[in-house]
């Protein structure tokens, strides 16, 4: 089945969150190794989207994308308890 989102083809994951989005993933999430300057332009960049009237519903979007994401895959999230460590019983000094 084609994924296909206002007429793109969506061929990966991240290429259909980004036409989904309207917005590269990146811009939000960062690319390992980026420098503190790219990552203030980055988060600039963001700040100015988000004022955008076009883009005021996008936090309520990608609270929506990620909730289908959750309930669609939950796999990704196999969380598994860990076990407790031991207690051992504290030691009483000699007087």
């Amino acid at each position: 089945m084609k994924c296909i989102v206002a007429g793109h083809q969506a061929v990966t994951e991240a290429e259909f969150a980004e036409l989904a989005l309207g917005t590269p993933v990146g811009l939000w999430l960062g690319v390992e190794g980026e420098s503190e300057q790219e990552r203030a332009a980055r988060m600039d960049a963001a700040r100015d989207i988000l004022s955008d009237p076009e883009y005021r519903n996008l936090p309520d979007d990608l609270v929506r994308l990620a909730a289908r994401v959750v309930d669609e895959h939950p796999d990704v999230f196999n969380v598994v308890p860990l076990a407790r460590p031991t207690r051992r019983p504290a030691r009483r000094r000699a007087a």
